[in-house]
């Protein structure tokens, strides 16, 4: 039926291997540090039902977020393995 049919099998590898830090870099403390303050003071806002102090925590965390960007986009992040 299929006699003498050849198969050509092509595998395809990572370029390069991931970075081993597992995330441990500047730009990540910052924003997880931040993110954990801003939910702290967003959660006793909720707690003693103050309006104001859960935005607070939220712009923290907002903050928290667009500094992560900015130390990533600074160098201060993770490697970026080129594809």
């Amino acid at each position: 039926m299929a006699e003498n049919q050849k198969t050509t099998e092509i595998a395809y590898l990572p370029p390069a291997a991931p970075p081993t830090n597992h995330g441990h870099t500047v730009a990540a403390w910052f924003t997880m540090i931040g993110i954990m303050l801003g939910a702290v003071v967003a959660a006793v806002g909720v707690v003693i039902a103050a309006v104001w102090l859960f935005w607070v925590g939220m712009g923290v965390v907002a903050l928290a977020l667009v500094g992560g960007v900015v130390l990533r986009n600074m160098g201060y992040g993770q490697k970026q393995v080129s594809r």
